[in-house]
């Protein structure tokens, strides 16, 4: 009697591991995998940099070019004073991975000497991590909600500098969970480049036709300059985040901060 093929273990089963019935379980991986990392690398929360892709350093026509230093020298200095605070590793500067602004805020971690996280993920065309990102901290998702996850769950502040439609989905995504309170969390949200936000979003005209409140305009503030962004930053997670008025309990303060929801 011939003896049959041993078949392998379901969860080296790659064909099942691709199969639309394995979905729950990449899905799983795409939030384990990265907690496994966050933990072991002591990285508790983080400041997430959203901007385009298409401002890069080399492209010298680009008439918003000047925002790729900016962003490169402000996450340097947040990463210097995110370095003068005990670990856990707190604010660390986080990115979607890919070039442009996200590529300036990898590089300027990394200038810092500091730690960086790229949440990549795959694309047809522009999305490709940069080499600035630290290694143990770059991370290639495939489903985009459990890559929005991470960008919100851990963060404390929200840069947002000039970008697109990504840009865009990701900073009303981030207003919206703030002004909903489904995030059970003070965040500091700045809007670097006062002209380009305001002539691209018109803030006041939503309040204007009574779709935000008046005090929505509260949830995010302007800057022009990294000195003044770092300010607004340290002041708020300071405020909120290093001097509260109820310190967590010790246990707490040393694993990944993810944010708990209202409901």
């Amino acid at each position: 009697m011939n003896k049959q093929t041993r078949r392998p273990v379901a969860y080296k089963d790659e064909q099942f591991l691709e199969s639309p019935a394995a979905r729950s379980i990449r899905i799983l991986s795409e939030y384990f995998e990265p907690l496994d990392h966050f933990r072991r690398e002591q990285i508790r929360d983080t400041v997430v940099f959203f901007g385009s892709a298409r401002i890069q350093e080399e492209n010298g026509d680009h008439p918003l070019r000047s925002y790729y230093e900016e962003a490169r020298t402000l996450a340097q200095k947040i990463t210097e004073w995110s370095e003068s605070l005990s670990k856990p590793f707190r604010f660390v500067v986080c990115t979607g991975g890919g070039p442009g602004i996200m590529e300036a805020a990898n590089r300027g971690a990394d200038d810092a000497g500091g730690k960086s996280i790229g949440l990549n993920i795959g694309l047809p065309f522009e999305q490709w991590p940069n080499p600035y990102i630290t290694p143990e901290l770059c991370f290639e998702f495939h489903y985009f909600f459990m890559r929005k996850f991470w960008f919100a769950y851990l963060a404390k502040a929200l840069i947002v500098f000039p970008g697109g439609f990504g840009t865009l989905d990701e900073l009303t995504e981030l207003l919206t969970l703030t002004q909903t309170r489904k995030l059970e969390k003070k965040m500091v949200i700045l809007l670097y480049g006062t002209k380009f936000w305001k002539e691209v979003l018109n803030f006041d005209a939503l309040v204007r036709f009574g779709m935000i409140s008046p005090e929505d305009l509260n949830l995010f503030e302007y800057a022009d300059d990294p000195d003044t962004a770092l300010s607004i930053l340290v002041k708020g997670l300071t405020k909120h985040y290093l001097e509260p008025k109820e310190p967590l309990p010790e246990f707490e303060q040393m694993i990944p901060a993810i944010a708990k929801s209202r409901v």
